[in-house]
């Protein structure tokens, strides 16, 4: 923890913007129920200053006028989310009566919170580390399953406790190299050095491995469709996505710009990118979509080459490793068979669950089977030097690895938040909305 809780109360709409049928003003610090006492006028208990009570009454402004009815909830510190005194305002969703709700509760001595301000001081005053609290984010973010399983998980404390489990393993290391360093004639026994040091350094692999699918998870993946013209790249992203999103002709070339559309593919969001038809062409506009097929291949997290396999097999344009190969209308009689691709229908439909899974085994690799995954960059940072350090650690005289095994450590305290530097701490509530 690098700074201390700020003593004042803060106060901000904690739903989202525009219309809704209930939307919450969220009050925590010090004052925090004595604001929500002087602007809650409850028909059977005037007084909110209790913790754990679920009042239904009036707010009123500082004048007495009725600005709504609805709730006031109160929790009383360290029983709450921030660990303060809070009061939770549920009023109509209306705009209107949201900000003069809030305008009231400012003009009673609160301060206007600031992004993230009141997960930064759950973090602050103890409530959750640093990691659980950027799940708090990927949660409120989560379009797709996955994504929501991750920041659950996240938030529960499983990926904190996994960073743990590696620190306890340097943490008997360190004491037994730092042991040898005050009584050499002892010897550090084998199994004391390096068997936790292969273990620990197996565990941030697994974690490292595992930040790429945490992206991917958060952020969305990319999937080009390339191949040469009539191949079904438009076909096979209308299959994809379930409706007629993308012209489909037999004529050659129909497609010269691209075509983006967004989808749940295996549980992750995904943006399915139609290309032009790969193929040498006088016609300017055309070869200017080919380049631009290229260049989006390169740029893909994953490619799906698509070939007709109606018609003779041509060769194969140069691909970014990994990338997906799949024969395309195997409805039709086949010409040729290759068992590397994946066999598909956009007219059957034949094909399209396997397609899906080798998408998902493809982006997501060993670390769609691990129970937790790294969230952010900043997290993958961390554990890569951390892993680092170990892999230092390994190979050195007990004196340097004594060095390496406390940076190490350092890492993976700033991973969880224990010793995070305040830049650190701010680049990661920098992104959250007002109102948590």
């Amino acid at each position: 923890m690098t700074r201390p809780l700020r003593p004042d109360t803060i106060a901000a709409v904690a739903t989202a913007p525009g219309a809704a049928g209930v939307g919450i003003v969220r009050v925590s610090g010090p004052d925090a129920l004595t604001i929500a006492d002087a602007v809650f006028r409850g028909r059977a208990l005037p007084s909110v200053t209790a913790g754990g009570k679920f009042l239904y009454g009036q707010f009123v402004s500082m004048g007495g006028e009725v600005l709504d009815e609805g709730l006031c909830l109160v929790f009383k510190g360290p029983h709450s989310y921030t660990g303060e005194d809070v009061a939770e305002l549920q009023a109509h969703g209306s705009p209107a009566v949201l900000q003069e709700l809030l305008g009231t509760v400012l003009r009673l001595g609160a301060r206007a919170a600031t992004p993230g301000e009141f997960t930064l001081r759950a973090y602050l005053g103890g409530r959750m580390d640093l990691a659980q609290a950027e799940a708090v984010l990927n949660l409120v973010n989560a379009q797709t399953e996955a994504a929501r399983k991750q920041a659950t998980l996240g938030l529960s404390g499983a990926l904190s406790a996994r960073v743990e489990a590696v620190q306890a393993l340097l943490t008997r290391t360190l004491s037994a190299v730092q042991a040898m360093l005050d009584y050499p004639d002892e010897g550090v026994p084998e199994e004391d050095r390096q068997a936790p040091l292969a273990q620990a350094a197996g565990e941030l692999q697994a974690l490292i491995a595992s930040g790429r699918a945490g992206r991917l998870a958060n952020q969305g993946a990319r999937l080009a469709l390339i191949g040469r013209p009539n191949a079904g790249k438009s076909s096979l992203l209308n299959a994809l996505l379930g409706y007629e999103r993308s012209i489909v002709a037999p004529l050659a070339g129909t497609t010269r710009d691209y075509l983006e559309a967004g989808m749940e593919l295996a549980g992750l969001p995904v943006t399915l990118v139609d290309t032009a038809g790969l193929r040498d062409t006088g016609d300017e506009i055309e070869a200017a979509g080919v380049r631009q097929s290229r260049r989006l291949a390169e740029g893909a997290d994953l490619v799906l080459y698509l070939e007709d396999g109606s018609q003779p097999r041509e060769p194969r344009e140069d691909l970014p490793h990994g990338a997906l190969h799949v024969q395309t209308k195997a409805d039709l009689e086949p010409l040729w068979h290759d068992p590397v691709c994946t066999a598909v229908s956009a007219v059957t439909g034949a094909g399209l669950p396997e397609l899906r899974e080798a998408i998902r085994e493809t982006l997501l690799h060993d670390a769609g089977r691990q129970e937790v995954w790294l969230g952010s960059q900043r997290q993958q940072d961390a554990a890569g030097r951390a892993l680092e350090h170990v892999q230092a650690a390994q190979t050195l005289p007990d004196d340097l690895a004594s060095y390496e095994l406390e940076e190490a450590l350092a890492a993976l305290s700033e991973l969880t938040g224990r010793d995070a530097q305040e830049e650190v701490i701010d680049g990661v509530f920098r992104n959250f909305c007002v109102g948590k």
